[in-house]
């Protein structure tokens, strides 16, 4: 075999890999705010650029990721599964870089960012007032927008920042999740006052003798769940409502009885005469958790409003 044939096999094959001086790191942030808002004329408004400016940089990002990236969907637009996946990674980076850049400090007299929260019932019956007043007292610009219930897109909303914090007793366990306890809720057994057979201390079989008034069993993630894990137990519901406080209304006005926070109860016990009996079960506190997604948590303004919601919380 000739020696130059040799030699030519001999020589190492290289790939060419994409450089990053050669993409225009700009296209991240219209990525970003496209993503956000799924609509092109938004997404422009948002940058303060032109819509055919905005389309023509979604069009060079295709070409550089080699995916669609955006398809039409309805009057807007519908990310694709690589564009999900690249979201978290991008947002991360861009409020790194953000984070460096002078005046990039967090003013929450001035700033106007909306915040969307998720307060799972029954917590937001004293949760978001508090959180609502506090925020307005100390950032009169800033928005909050609650909802009160998880549900099977709560971890997709979370990790996308659809949502930014949930405070509830689910404990988001993925690592990609930060979840932090803030306080113990005591959870008792309400009755009505005028209930014929509630008056003294009781053991765990006096209890699902009576029937229960709970929050929907069938509710993703439903309050009232963990009491009724069983057949047995599910045996003794006799009223499924879409929320705590319709459960408590029920029991005011039957024998009914209801497991609930102490703090709720004491609330409504007065003016809807209800009596309120220590729980004698195993599960008589849950926790409730601050999480939100560790992408967001790089960011200055979610980091202020974290310590404000845990110090909310914690008092």
């Amino acid at each position: 075999m000739p020696v130059d044939r040799i030699e030519r096999q001999a020589e190492p094959s290289f790939v060419v890999k994409p450089q990053l001086r050669m993409v225009d790191l700009n296209l991240l942030t219209v990525f970003d705010a496209v993503m956000q808002e799924q609509n092109i004329t938004r997404a422009a408004q948002t940058l303060g650029m032109s819509q055919p400016a905005v389309s023509n940089a979604v069009a060079r990002l295709k070409l550089m990721f080699n995916d669609e990236l955006f398809v039409r969907y309805g009057r807007g637009i519908q990310p694709t599964a690589r564009a999900f996946q690249l979201f978290a990674s991008v947002r991360q980076a861009l409020q790194l870089v953000q984070n460096e850049l002078p005046g990039s400090e967090f003013d929450p007299l001035s700033s106007e960012r909306v915040f969307h929260l998720c307060v799972c019932s029954p917590l937001d019956n004293y949760l978001t007032s508090l959180i609502f007043n506090r925020v307005k007292e100390i950032a009169p610009n800033i928005s909050l927008v609650f909802k009160s219930s998880l549900n099977q897109n709560t971890e997709h909303q979370l990790r996308y920042q659809e949502i930014e914090f949930v405070l509830g007793y689910e404990e988001f366990r993925r690592p990609e999740f930060s979840c932090i306890p803030v306080f113990k809720d005591e959870m008792v057994l309400v009755a009505s006052r005028k209930h014929p057979r509630l008056s003294g201390p009781l053991k765990e079989s006096d209890i699902y003798q009576e029937q229960h008034a709970v929050v929907s069993l069938e509710r993703y993630a439903s309050f009232s769940q963990p009491w009724y894990d069983t057949i047995d137990k599910q045996s003794c519901v006799a009223y499924q409502g879409m929320a705590l406080i319709s459960v408590l209304n029920v029991v005011a006005q039957t024998q009914m009885v209801a497991i609930a926070p102490r703090g709720l109860a004491e609330e409504f016990a007065d003016k809807l005469d209800l009596q309120i009996l220590p729980l004698p079960l195993k599960l008589n506190s849950r926790t409730c958790y601050l999480s939100w997604h560790e992408a967001a948590g790089r960011d200055k303004g979610h980091q202020w409003m974290e310590e404000l919601l845990a110090a909310i919380c914690q008092r």
